[in-house]
């Protein structure tokens, strides 16, 4: 099987152009492929996870990845799948970001000399002179296409800036840049981004001829990502700062049954044989395949010996056979104590399993959190400096979230 036919056989690719020739440049090794990645945010996140395994995957089978940091595109942002305009950020902070992607990105692609290489967009986007953008490239865009394009329809209800209108015309030109400094012949992004991409094909072929082979797949990255990555505490990133390894394993470990094969397909390297051989499973034979999964993301992401603690935390947590030191813990000082004691509340706070004050206390009289085992129905509910000690106590909110406190 090449990979191509992998990634079919994975459920990842969802439309293409010119498939045969695609197939034959793939699974041969010839790509030259790029995906962007805005950065709106100082992390990536579950939705680029997916893009990154991709890029991973195609290098392994010899083709060249470019990693594209947006850095002109997100001084405009992406109006895809939007119902409002992003929030306008400094040049500042999206450098700021884009370093921060460039570390993250090095755990999944290999950038030594000839293999990949990381480009940013602000390098041609920011130097672009407006009127003679607009004659060479606003030229080849026909407005009555750009408005049935489905990136922008919902904007379209709510109102759409000449800003984000300009987005479609960026992105297309990045295909063209790329395809002329480094032989770009191939691009991929998520199911939404189809119009942009078709933008950019359309261009290369009409400044640089019907000969220009530039190709496009669109994957099902989108769709799917945003079903994924989302907790009730907000998004999960690679960023262990911000998403711990053992809340990134208890993400994975607690996905819907219907969408665990779907998971270890599209984002795991484990052989498509073994994964087929688990969608006979059922019962309790499906926790097992999400601990599978959990452990292989986690060690892609952050490490085996992170995945290997995350793992032990949660058999401690969950079938009381694991070691209590990996659970994730928080630490309080003495100066956290009044007259020798720290309130429930306080506790749901410091340790992150609420928000805010307000949130624990709903949690607590809506019944939601446990400490020692117990269920906590107080709010004015304390402990003293003596339970905290040694060993600590654990506190649950809900099924899943667990931290122990110890009193430093």
């Amino acid at each position: 099987m090449g990979i191509y036919e992998e990634l079919k056989a994975r459920g990842l690719i969802a439309q293409v152009t010119n498939e045969e020739e695609i197939r034959e440049l793939v699974n041969n090794g010839k790509a030259t492929f790029y995906i962007g990645f805005d950065p709106t945010a100082d992390s990536l996140h579950v939705g680029h996870f997916m893009a990154l395994c991709l890029m991973k995957r195609l290098q392994m089978a010899g083709n060249k990845p470019i990693a594209l940091i947006g850095g002109g595109t997100t001084m405009v942002g992406d109006p895809s799948g939007r119902s409002d305009m992003r929030q306008m950020m400094t040049f500042e902070t999206i450098q700021q970001n884009g370093e921060r992607f460039k570390k993250q990105m090095s755990k999944f692609i290999d950038f030594s000399e000839g293999k990949a290489i990381m480009v940013n967009n602000a390098d041609w986007l920011m130097q672009l002179n407006y009127v003679e953008f607009l004659r060479e490239v606003g030229s080849c865009f026909s407005v009555n296409n750009m408005l049935r394009a489905e990136c922008y329809k919902q904007r379209m209800e709510k109102g759409l800036s000449f800003l984000e209108f300009n987005y479609m015309i960026m992105q297309s030109y990045d295909f063209y840049e790329l395809f002329q400094r480094y032989g770009c012949n191939l691009q991929f992004g998520g199911d939404d981004q189809w119009s942009n991409m078709l933008g950019g094909t359309e261009l290369i072929r009409k400044k640089l001829g019907k000969d220009a082979h530039a190709m496009t797949i669109t994957l099902l990255l989108n769709s799917e990502g945003k079903k994924m990555g989302k907790t009730q505490s907000g998004a999960v990133w690679l960023d262990p700062e911000k998403t711990p390894p053992y809340d990134f394993y208890q993400y994975w470990r607690n996905i819907a049954d219907a969408d665990v094969l779907k998971c270890l397909r599209m984002l795991t390297f484990l052989p498509l044989e073994r994964i087929e051989e688990m969608d006979k499973w059922e019962g309790s034979q499906l926790n097992e395949a999400k601990e599978i999964l959990a452990y292989e993301l986690t060690a892609l992401v952050h490490s085996k010996e992170e995945a290997d603690k995350a793992q032990e935390a949660a058999r401690a947590l969950f079938s009381s056979g694991g070691d209590m030191s990996n659970i994730p813990t928080t630490e309080i000082e003495e100066s956290d104590l009044v007259d020798g004691k720290v309130d429930i509340i306080s506790l749901l706070v410091k340790c992150g399993l609420c928000p805010s004050k307000s949130e624990a206390k709903r949690a607590v009289q809506q019944g939601g959190v446990e400490a020692a085992g117990e269920k906590v129905s107080d709010i004015g509910k304390s402990f003293g400096g003596n339970e905290l000690s040694g060993e600590g106590i654990v506190l649950k909110r809900g099924k899943k979230s667990f931290n122990r406190v110890i009193l430093k």
